[in-house]
C-alpha cells in the first residue's frame, strides 16, 4: 500500500500527516511506531490523521511515536489548520477541528494564499484533581518526592495531563533521567507530560518538556498552555495578558482568560512524500 503524507512541524514538534479524507490508513498505532523512527522510518514525534467529522470542519487523530493515541496536541492542530487551508480543502479564516478533548476553533493568519500563523482556542483548563487526573487533593505547588528529592508540581489538564515544575536552570537538568520518573509516577494514573520551567527576569518563561509516550520534544503546545496557566495560579503571570513561552523549537504566545486559553504560533510544511507500507 502506498500512502501520501506531508511532513510538518509546529516550532520543531514534527509529525507525519495523512490526509484521511482521501485515503484510508489502517493500524495507525503500528504505523506511528514504524514511521516515527528517525533512523528506520520517516522520523517524527508521531503521526496525525486528518479525517472527516460530522460535528466540525475536520477531525484530528494523533498517535505518539510509541503508538499510543493522544487526546490533543496544540502544535499538531495548528498544522492541521494550515494543511486544510493551503490544500484548498477549507477556504475560510476560522475553522473547527474535532479532537478527543473536544472541538477546537482556529483563527488562521494568511499571506499570499498560505497560512503563516494560527491562533487556537484551547478551551478552559481542567483544574479538578480527579479530572486531570492526579491523585492529589490540591493541584497548585504540591510536593512530590522523586528519588529522595522534593519537587513542587502544579497540575493542569489541557485535554491531557501536565505537571509543571519550576527549576533554577532548565538547560542543565537531566531530563532523560528524571522525565520518565515523573511520567510513570503512581500519582498520575494516565501518566503525565512534565514541563520543567525557568522564570526569566523579563517575565517570560523558558521550558523543556518530557512528553508521555514520546520523551523530550522540541515543543509542546498544550504544555506551553499548562505553563501559562500554572504561572497565573502561582502568581508568576497575569490573566488576560500575553505570556511568552520559550521552547527549544521556538516561542509560543499564550493568553489565559476567564473563559479559555488561547495559543498562538506558527505552522510549517517541510515536504510531501509517498511511503509504501
Amino acid at each position: 500500500m502506498k500512502l501520501e503524507f506531508c511532513k510538518m512541524h509546529g516550532i520543531g514538534n514534527d509529525y507525519i500527516y495523512f490526509n484521511c479524507l482521501e485515503q484510508e490508513l489502517e493500524n495507525p498505532s503500528d504505523v506511528a511506531i514504524k514511521l516515527s523512527h528517525r533512523n528506520f522510518g520517516i522520523g517524527g514525534d508521531g503521526i496525525v490523521m486528518i479525517c472527516s467529522s460530522s460535528v466540525a470542519d475536520a477531525k484530528m487523530r494523533m498517535f505518539n511515536l510509541d503508538g499510543s493515541e493522544g487526546k490533543m496536541c496544540g502544535n499538531a492542530i495548528r498544522c492541521v489548520g494550515k494543511y486544510l487551508f493551503d490544500n484548498g480543502l477549507i477556504q475560510k479564516d476560522t475553522i473547527s477541528i474535532e479532537t478527543l478533548s473536544g472541538i477546537k476553533y482556529l483563527d488562521l493568519t494568511t499571506e499570499n494564499g498560505k497560512v503563516i500563523g494560527v491562533k487556537v482556542d484551547m478551551g478552559a483548563p481542567i483544574l479538578v484533581p480527579a479530572e486531570i487526573p492526579v491523585k492529589l487533593d490540591e493541584i497548585i505547588n504540591q510536593p512530590l518526592n522523586i528519588d529522595g528529592n522534593t519537587y513542587f508540581v502544579t497540575c493542569v489538564s489541557m485535554g491531557n495531563p501536565h505537571a509543571v515544575v519550576y527549576v533554577d536552570d532548565v538547560e542543565n537538568i537531566d531530563i532523560e533521567q528524571i522525565g520518565p520518573k515523573f511520567e510513570h509516577n503512581s500519582i498520575f494514573p494516565e501518566q503525565v507530560n512534565t514541563e520543567f520551567v525557568q522564570c526569566l527576569p523579563d517575565g517570560t518563561f523558558k521550558m523543556r518538556v518530557w512528553e508521555r509516550g514520546s520523551g523530550e520534544t522540541l515543543a509542546c503546545g498544550t504544555g506551553a498552555c499548562a505553563v501559562a496557566v500554572a504561572g497565573v495560579l502561582n502568581g508568576k503571570a497575569k490573566k488576560d495578558e500575553d505570556i511568552i513561552i520559550h521552547l527549544i523549537g521556538g516561542d509560543l504566545t499564550i493568553k489565559y482568560t476567564a473563559e479559555t486559553v488561547f495559543m498562538s504560533g506558527g505552522a510549517t510544511k517541510v515536504f510531501d512524500g509517498v511511503v509504501e507500507l
